[in-house]
């Protein structure tokens, strides 16, 4: 990963003031990074910001998967989701599916502001790292027996 990072940002609507807030104090840092985000979020991030943004789809229209594709092939480095513990999510596999190909990739995930705080000031942040991933050869090499006729 070289120092400019591809910093994912997400937000539920209950955490969007959070997340502009949390922006807003490092929206100088941020603009060293290339930034992506779902939906709303990005254009708020742009309108009150004035950041640079790659605006994906909005979450529940597949913004999630959209990051989660980014994820896997390599694109993103960091990710930055607030999401809301306390109201329920009717795209809820999607917030659970994005947040388990970013933990099979050994992507950084702040779910809070407490942790992207941390996470943001890490040296790490401005140097160049290199990504501890775990050989996925297995999965990746797996052949699957065909369907039997009356499997199919």
């Amino acid at each position: 990963m070289h120092a400019k990072k591809h910093i994912a940002l997400v937000a539920h609507d209950n955490k969007k003031p959070d997340l502009l807030e949390w922006a807003e104090y490092n929206s100088e840092r941020l603009t060293e990074h290339e930034l992506y985000a779902t939906g709303t979020t990005g254009r708020l991030l742009e309108e009150r910001l004035g950041l640079s943004v790659n605006r994906l789809q909005s979450g529940p229209l597949g913004g999630d998967q959209q990051l989660g594709a980014r994820i896997a092939e390599g694109t993103i480095d960091v990710l930055i989701f607030f999401w809301d513990p306390l109201e329920p999510m009717p795209h809820d596999p999607d917030v659970k599916a994005l947040l388990r190909i970013a933990a099979v990739w050994n992507v950084p995930i702040a779910c809070t502001r407490a942790t992207a705080d941390f996470l943001f000031s890490s040296p790490l942040m401005q140097d160049t790292y290199e990504r501890p991933v775990e050989d996925l050869s297995d999965y990746q090499g797996r052949t699957v027996a065909p369907l039997a006729a009356s499997d199919e």
